[in-house]
């Protein structure tokens, strides 16, 4: 494996923190959701995981998309990441609605989970996660 690009992002303070890239491009005051028993009104893990995987996999959809000659240039994906409590323990769920205008919905959906199995993101979810896939 041959490193490309590295991310380096520093976080203290945890789910009630802040976060800060190397070179300063990405910083963020970070709150626990309502939801999960804090104040809110800053994003949280789970929105930035979201907002990482939707561009990743858009871009793994346009690479199948033009092998195979489909037009996804107005493609995109709505990424809803969950927090889930299993039993004792706590675990992440995920699921990628994908809009690929144009096309039928049999061809989106068969786009669609070709981009799942090439996307990095997907791929480090699988096996590890739930994860839905659903052309809309």
């Amino acid at each position: 494996m041959e490193k490309l690009y590295t991310a380096e992002v520093t976080a203290t303070g945890g789910r009630d923190g802040h976060i800060k890239s190397s070179d300063g491009q990405l910083e963020f005051e970070l709150k626990r959701p309502k939801e999960l028993g804090g104040q809110g009104g800053a994003t949280n893990p789970e929105q930035l995981f979201a907002a990482a995987w939707g561009p990743c996999y858009l871009g793994a959809l346009g690479s199948i998309a033009e092998r195979e000659g489909v037009d996804v240039s107005e493609a995109n994906v709505n990424v809803l990441v969950s927090f889930n409590k299993d039993g004792n323990a706590f675990v992440l769920s995920a699921d990628l609605d994908v809009h690929i205008p144009g096309i039928s919905h049999e061809e989106a959906q068969t786009l669609a989970e070709k981009a799942h199995k090439a996307c990095p993101y997907s791929k480090a979810t699988r096996g590890n996660i739930e994860v839905r896939i659903t052309a809309i």
